[in-house]
C-alpha cells in the first residue's frame, strides 16, 4: 500500500492554471503548440457560430471548429509548422490567416471579419515575429531556419540555446568524468546542473550530475524552445530554466539532405609548444517523406563525428623534461526515427526512437599521462498522442530511456617516463611531487566504476475551453 507521503506528492503533481484566451502563454513542456482567437466584426462584436477550419500547409491535416457563444475557438494541439485557418461566417467575407504554430507556444488566430458575401475570400499573412506583451515567461523559440543556416561548432545540439540572451553553455565534463561530449545550459549565471531538458515532451535530463543524458542530431530538430523565469507550471521541477526540444516529422512532400566537414591541424595556425595533432571528420544526412500522403509519415536522420587529436602533457620546474603527449580520440554516433500516424483530424499519433553512443579518452588530472576511456550509450523510445473531445484537448507521452556509461583506464600504451614508480611516492597517491611541481602517471584512478540510469515517464496536459479563458491540467509520473 503506498504511503500518504506518496499520494500526497502524486495530488501536487496535478496542477491546474488559468488565463485569458488572448495570450500567448506558454506550455513549458509540451511537444506541441496551438491556434486560439476570437472572432469579431467591424464593431468588435463577437462573432458566434463561424466555421474554422485548420490546415497544416505540410501534411494537409485539417481541423474543423466552430466559434462558440462568446466568439471564440481553440485548435488543439498541433505540430509546429505553418497553418492555413479558414474562417467563414454568415454576412461576412471569409478570411484567410496564415499563422505560424511554435513549440510550447498558443499563437493567435484572432480575426475581424468584414462584411460583405462569403464567396469573397480576403487573405491575410501576419508576421512569425511578434512581442509576447501578455506572458511574465522569458522564453524564445529557435526555427528549422535558425538551425539550419547558423554554425555550431561540433554541432552539438544544446549549442543553440546560446542564440538566446543570458545563456550559456558549460561543459559536461566540468560536472563529471562521465559526461564528456555532453554539455549543459547555464541561465542568467545560474548553475547548469538543473536545467530541465526534454525532446518532444519527454524529459531526458541526467538525474545524477545534471546535463543530458543523449545528444540529438542538429538537423533532426524542428524547434528549440528555452524557457528561464518565471516558468508556469506546466515546467518540469527546475529552478533554473528548460529546454524543450521537437523533433522534425515526414511531410507531404519527399526532402533530406546530407553533409560532411572536414578540418585538419595542417589547415589551421600552429599551437604552441608544437604543433599538436588534430582532425575531425563529421558528415551525415536525414530523409523523410509521406508512407501514405496525409496520412502516414516518416522521418530518419544520423550523424557520425570521428576525431582524433594528441592531449598535451607539460610539467613545469623540476619534471619540465618529462613533457609529451597521448592519443585522445572521440567517436559519436548520433540516430532519430521517427513515424507520424493522422489518424483522423482531430487524432495524431507518433513513435520515435532515438540512439546515440559516444566515446573518448582524455585525461582528468591535468597535464598528467592518465588518461581515462569513457564510454556512453543511450537508447530512447517515446509514443506521443494528441486528440480534441468536444472542447478537450488532450496530450498523452510515453517514454522510457536507459542511459548506461561506463570508465575503463586509458594508459595502456600511454608513454611514461617513469614506470611503477608514480603510485607509491610522493605526497599525492597518484603522483610524484616536487615541492609545487607534481608528476603524474601510471593507471587511472577512475577506473573502472559504472553508471546506469532508466527512466520511465508518462505524463498527460489537457484544457478546456470555458467562455473566453481556458483552463489546463495535467499530471506527470
Amino acid at each position: 500500500m503506498r504511503s500518504p507521503k506518496f499520494w500526497f506528492a502524486f495530488i501536487l503533481c496535478i496542477s491546474f492554471t488559468t488565463f485569458s484566451l488572448l495570450s500567448a502563454g506558454a506550455q513549458s513542456t509540451v511537444a506541441t503548440g496551438s491556434i486560439q482567437g476570437t472572432v469579431t466584426d467591424p464593431n468588435g462584436a463577437v462573432v458566434p457560430s463561424a466555421a474554422i477550419t485548420i490546415k497544416s500547409k505540410a501534411t494537409g491535416q485539417t481541423t474543423k471548429l466552430t466559434s462558440s457563444s462568446s466568439g471564440t475557438y481553440a485548435s488543439g494541439a498541433l505540430i509546429p509548422g505553418e497553418y492555413e485557418v479558414r474562417i467563414e461566417a454568415k454576412g461576412f467575407q471569409t478570411q484567410v490567416l496564415t499563422v505560424p504554430v511554435q513549440v510550447g507556444n498558443i499563437t493567435s488566430g484572432s480575426s475581424k471579419l468584414t462584411l460583405g458575401q462569403s464567396t469573397e475570400v480576403v487573405e491575410v499573412t501576419g508576421s512569425a515575429i511578434a512581442v509576447n506583451t501578455e506572458q511574465a515567461t522569458v522564453q524564445g523559440v529557435i526555427s528549422t531556419q535558425q538551425i539550419e543556416n547558423l554554425p555550431i561548432n561540433g554541432r552539438n545540439f544544446l549549442d543553440l540555446a546560446q542564440l538566446e540572451p543570458g545563456v550559456q553553455i558549460q561543459d559536461g565534463g566540468n560536472f563529471d568524468p562521465t559526461k564528456n561530449g555532453f554539455s549543459s545550459i547555464s541561465f542568467g549565471g545560474r548553475f547548469g546542473r538543473t536545467a530541465r531538458i526534454e525532446v518532444d515532451g519527454i524529459d531526458i535530463s541526467d538525474e545524477t550530475v545534471g546535463t543530458t543524458t543523449q545528444n540529438l542530431p542538429a538537423s533532426a530538430i524542428q524547434e528549440f524552445q528555452i524557457s528561464q523565469s518565471s516558468l508556469d507550471m506546466s515546467t518540469e521541477l527546475t529552478s533554473s530554466g528548460a529546454v524543450n526540444v521537437v523533433t522534425r516529422s515526414g511531410t507531404n512532400k519527399w526532402h533530406g539532405q546530407a553533409f560532411g566537414l572536414f578540418r585538419d591541424h595542417t589547415l589551421a595556425a600552429k599551437s604552441a609548444p608544437t604543433d599538436l595533432y588534430f582532425q575531425r571528420n563529421n558528415f551525415g544526412g536525414n530523409l523523410g517523406g509521406p508512407i501514405i500522403k496525409d496520412r502516414v509519415f516518416f522521418f530518419l536522420d544520423a550523424e557520425r563525428l570521428k576525431q582524433d587529436a594528441s592531449a598535451p602533457v607539460i610539467n613545469g620546474g623540476i619534471f619540465s623534461g618529462l613533457n609529451g603527449s597521448f592519443n585522445s580520440p572521440f567517436r559519436d554516433t548520433e540516430g532519430v526515427a521517427k513515424m507520424d500516424w493522422r489518424i483522423s483530424d482531430t487524432t495524431h499519433m507518433f513513435y520515435r526512437f532515438s540512439y546515440e553512443q559516444n566515446n573518448s579518452t582524455k585525461g582528468f588530472i591535468p597535464n598528467s599521462f592518465q588518461p581515462f576511456t569513457n564510454v556512453n550509450n543511450t537508447p530512447v523510445h517515446a509514443v506521443g498522442l494528441d486528440f480534441t473531445t468536444g472542447g478537450f484537448t488532450h496530450a498523452i507521452r510515453f517514454g522510457y530511456t536507459k542511459f548506461r556509461n561506463g570508465i575503463t583506464d586509458g594508459s595502456q600504451g600511454v608513454f611514461d617516463p617513469l614506470p611503477g614508480i608514480s603510485l607509491s611516492i610522493g605526497g599525492d597517491s597518484n603522483c610524484l611531487t616536487g615541492g609545487v611541481d607534481s608528476f603524474c602517471s601510471g593507471p587511472n584512478l577512475l577506473a573502472p566504476q559504472k553508471t546506469f540510469q532508466q527512466n520511465t515517464q508518462i505524463k498527460y496536459d489537457g484544457s478546456k475551453t470555458v467562455h473566453s479563458h481556458i483552463l489546463r491540467y495535467g499530471f506527470g509520473y
